[in-house]
Formats: structure tokens, sequence, C-alpha cells
């Protein structure tokens, strides 16, 4: 009984150890990381600019305000005028503010005056009436352009197809090293993927002041309006992945 009972326990101790390096020892797979990009320059196609009306009044707020709300009423109401609301194109408030401002004596805090400021975003594909936006605005009292930007409508589907091609990229360049090896890429280890755009040249507005030439008529020409160069954007794909092989 006492042999029977040994043995049992030599057979467990036995199975244990055999469980416990079987857990601890794996075959370790091979496999070949690489780096991929692909890029694309396409022409903008949606513009985005911030204007900012600001005004000021040395006594009330109130009065700044009431004069703030009545240029920016004219601003918005003749930009949404030359937009395509069909085509996308919106305008919507992006910042209102109203505050004193002070000036400083010493330790002592004075009430300089009163300022209220209200920008407007407008988003519109009309890439091409952007500086007569600008030029209206500011004609009807617009004090500030504070940013202009550009983008394409269509940049989930290029980055779709830049990753794919980058994709293939990975795997083509993978499979010529493994053949050089030489070895056999049998999956997939993992895939890291990333898409983003910038504008490769920096996009700028200048106000154009020409000299004033009479026509044979004796009118003055029609002044030329800002000019915009929106450049190109760049979308770049890259993909960073390992493949195992045998």
């Amino acid at each position: 009984m006492k042999k029977f009972l040994l043995l049992a326990a030599v057979i467990a101790l036995g199975c244990y150890s055999t469980q416990a390096i079987t857990t601890t020892t794996g075959i370790e797979r091979g496999y070949i990381s690489v780096s991929t990009t692909a890029n694309a320059e396409l022409a903008p196609d949606v513009a985005e600019v911030s204007i900012a009306v600001q005004t000021y009044d040395n006594k009330s707020m109130q009065k700044a305000t009431l004069q703030n709300k009545e240029i920016s009423e004219k601003v918005i109401t003749e930009l949404k005028a030359m937009i395509n609301t069909s085509n996308g194109d919106f305008i919507k408030t992006s910042d209102f503010n109203a505050s004193p401002l002070y000036t400083y004596s010493g330790n002592k805090r004075n009430l300089d005056k009163y300022q209220v400021s209200n920008s407007v975003i407008v988003h519109t594909k009309s890439i091409d009436k952007v500086g007569a936006m600008i030029d209206k605005a500011i004609s009807l009292g617009a004090t500030n352009v504070n940013s202009l930007s550009f983008s394409v409508s269509n940049y989930e589907n290029e980055c779709n197809n830049l990753l794919e091609l980058a994709s293939k990229r990975a795997k083509l360049r993978a499979e010529a090293v493994a053949k050089a090896v030489p070895a056999q890429i049998t999956g997939v280890r993992t895939m890291d993927l990333s898409c983003n755009a910038n504008n490769a040249v920096r996009t700028q507005y200048r106000m154009m002041k020409s000299n004033v030439l009479m026509d044979a008529a004796g009118a003055a020409p029609e002044a030329a309006s800002t000019t915009i160069e929106s450049g190109v954007v760049k979308i770049f794909a890259n993909v960073n992945a390992s493949f195992f092989v045998k």
C-alpha cells in the first residue's frame, strides 16, 4: 500500500514537472521589420478664413457692443451672399469676447477702455473668392484676419489610397529581404499605420495696392483684390510593419 502511494506521488510530480517545462519553453518565430511611406501633393479645394471685428469705447461697454453688432451684421450678411451653401459652404461664430482693458501705474489699476471682439469662420470651396471676401469684410469694418487655411475635401479617400500603397510597399520590401536571407514570410506580426496632412507651402495673403490710372473715359479702374496663394496640401502615409518568417 505504501509502495503504491509513493509511486502515485512520483507520477504526479513527474506530470507537474513536464507541464511546467512545456509552458515556459516556446518556439521563437523570426520576423522582419520594415518601414515605408507614400505621399501625394494635392491642390486644395476648401478654404477656412477667420475674420474678426473689434470695437472699443472709452466709457461704455454697451456702446462698444452695439457698434460691434452693427458692423458684424453687415460683414456676415455680405459674406453669406458670397458663399454657396448648397456646395457645403457655411459661416459660424468662432469667438465672442467683451472685456474692459486696464492700464497700470505702479500698484494702481486704471480703466482704459472697453473692448468687444466678434470672430467668424468662413468655410468655403470657392477658393477663388476668398480674396474678395477678405476685402469686402475689411471695407465694412472688419479689423482682423486671424487665420487662413486650406485643405482637401477628399482627405479620407486620399489617406486610404496612400495607406494601401504604403502597405503593399512594406510587403514587397519584406519579401525582398526574406529572399536574400533566405526565408519565407508566413504572416503579419504587427502593423502600425498613420496618415497626416500639412501645407507644404505657407498660405499667404496680402493687400495689393496698385497705382490708380485713369482709363480713356477718365474713370479709375477697380482696385486689385487681396491676392491668395493657396499652395499645395501634402498628405503623408506611414506604415511600420513586421512579418513572421521561417
